[in-house]
């Protein structure tokens, strides 16, 4: 295509929404226009299905509930004036609750103010949080903010001993929807061995985010915690930032959560339009599936131009492979839908694998992320007429058009300013654009059977484990490994057996193995 051709097709597919500021330049993605009348029937369908979502209809028929994360930015849509009003007090609340650490008036009882925030969970527990905390918080913050968000004995000892001289003002928030998820309940266990340990009551600086009646619910109402402060049973935990698991933490630190529902409220309206050239997460849902043949075949890569939206990519790892890695669609044919999400950011990505993308396998769509500001205030000039932000921005331009000048397709998102009415309106684009390639694959976005098959098979290790730690003790002489296996009923799973007892025996938990290592089938085990 000449570059008269491809300017006009820029401007045909140009959208522009007013308000936000935000512009989504698909021009570069190489779909014909017999593919989007093709697609039009699709898409008059998803924009039934997405209304239906938002009036209640139950999108998750494995828990039997509904997915209502746009009512939290908007409460006057909620099908019940009980949720309405769960989302007008929890929001009160948690300004309430900051307001009150800020000022001191809610302090630990060996320091003036609260200085620190540990937050514990995992998946939209901490992604969401993590992804707004980088792309937002102020320096310095009311509350600086760290992580636990994994059960690795290592990370969480590294996060404590950084937060060791701090510890008697630092305030914990543990995220868990029903209490019992084993790596957010483990690093609550930890954390509340370490505050012990030194002297420091743990439930006067806890506070939980969890649905209420849940055993999170029991475990801080029992030990007089400082607050806790509810989950919605039809929030999803990666559709969960702007409800109380990504407020509260947001709001800790400063920043602005009512700018962050206003944004995504104001795209949620923008991406209700049943018009697909008149509504940006329609337009994504089109290149997705354009450039994946409908089978995501291709994957989606983020390139955010903005040292603030780095951790942007990880947030959509979960949001977009959770919800559209499916192996049966909503017939029960195998399908094994999916797209891959990866990404790092500009113009790092320059000096990393922008070499493949431009030369390598074709397998992927980019989608850069452009922000017009530079900084706050003025920028010297590092060459003659050019500033650092130049540099940025013709970075961006120039990997454009050096993909698409071999066949690389893109998509550009361009936003004025990383402020929290933007992020709001981001997450807000993306949750509808996944909502949207969801029906149009015939898919359920909002179960995830195989994160649940996950956790099953760990908890069956588990158990394994707990026989094999008892089955030793009890025969008190050593066992090759197939002995092991076959006195537990487990002959099937020796390779499992295996890999418990070396784990067990390189962390001195009472196992010992003799033989050659690098021979797993001479080895004995014997316990204590």
């Amino acid at each position: 295509m000449d570059a008269t051709a491809l300017w006009q097709r820029y401007q045909d597919w140009l959208y522009f929404h007013e308000g936000l500021g935000l512009y989504l330049d698909i021009s570069r993605m190489r779909f014909a226009d017999d593919f989007v009348e093709r697609m039009k029937p699709k898409f008059e369908k998803a924009f039934k299905d997405v209304a239906a979502l938002e009036a209640g209809a139950i999108a998750n028929p494995d828990e039997n509930r509904m997915v209502g994360h746009y009512w939290l930015r908007n409460p006057d849509l909620s099908p019940s004036p009980e949720i309405k009003a769960e989302i007008v007090d929890t929001l009160a609340s948690i300004k309430e609750f900051v307001a009150k650490i800020h000022a001191g008036e809610i302090r630990p009882p060996q320091a003036t103010k609260f200085t620190d925030l540990l937050s514990v969970g995992i998946g939209g527990s901490a992604l969401g949080p993590q992804f707004v905390a980088e792309a937002l918080g102020p320096e310095p913050a009311p509350l600086k903010i760290h992580f636990i968000d994994n059960t690795d004995p290592a990370g969480m000892d590294r996060v404590l001993n950084r937060l060791k001289d701090r510890l008697n003002s630092t305030l914990v928030l543990v995220t868990s929807k029903s209490g019992g998820t084993p790596e957010t309940r483990n690093g609550m266990l930890e954390v509340k061995q370490f505050y012990e340990k030194h002297g420091l009551n743990f439930g006067q600086h806890a506070v939980a985010v969890t649905m209420p009646g849940s055993k999170m619910d029991g475990i801080a109402k029992s030990e007089g915690w400082l607050a806790t402060f509810p989950m919605q049973d039809w929030v999803g935990g990666r559709t969960s930032e702007l409800s109380s698991v990504g407020l509260l933490p947001a709001a800790l630190q400063g920043i602005d959560i009512q700018a962050m529902l206003d944004g995504a409220k104001e795209m949620d309206e923008a991406t209700r339009v049943p018009d697909l050239r008149n509504n940006p997460a329609a337009l994504l849902a089109l290149c997705w599936y354009y450039a994946g043949n409908g089978k995501g075949e291709k994957d989606m890569v983020m390139l955010p131009y903005k040292d603030s939206l780095l951790l942007f990519s990880r947030y959509l790892q979960q949001l977009v492979m959770e919800s559209l890695g499916k192996e049966t669609d909503l017939d029960g044919n195998k399908v094994y839908q999916g797209i891959a999400v990866y990404g790092n950011k500009g113009s790092t990505d320059q000096h990393a694998y922008v070499q493949q993308l431009r030369e390598g396998v074709p397998n992927f769509f980019v989608t850069f992320i452009e922000v017009l500001g530079d900084r706050q205030g003025d920028s010297i000039e590092v060459e003659p007429g050019a500033t650092s932000g130049d540099f940025l921005s013709g970075l961006l331009q120039g990997t454009r058009q050096a993909l698409y000048e071999n066949q690389r397709d893109s998509i550009t998102v361009t936003v004025p300013q990383v402020t929290p009415r933007i992020v709001g309106a981001l997450i807000a684009l993306y949750e509808r654009a996944v909502s949207l390639y969801a029906s149009l694959v015939n898919i359920n976005a909002y179960h995830q059977p195989g994160v649940e098959a996950g956790k099953k098979a760990a908890a069956s290790v588990l158990e394994l484990q707990r026989q094999i730690v008892a089955t030793l003790k009890a025969t008190g002489q050593p066992l090759s490994l197939a002995e092991l296996a076959d006195k537990i009923g487990a002959s099937d799973q020796v390779e499992t057996v295996y890999l418990i007892v070396r784990h067990l025996s390189a962390n001195s938990r009472g196992i010992t193995l003799a033989g050659d290592l690098g021979k797993p089938s001479s080895l004995t085990v014997s316990g204590r």
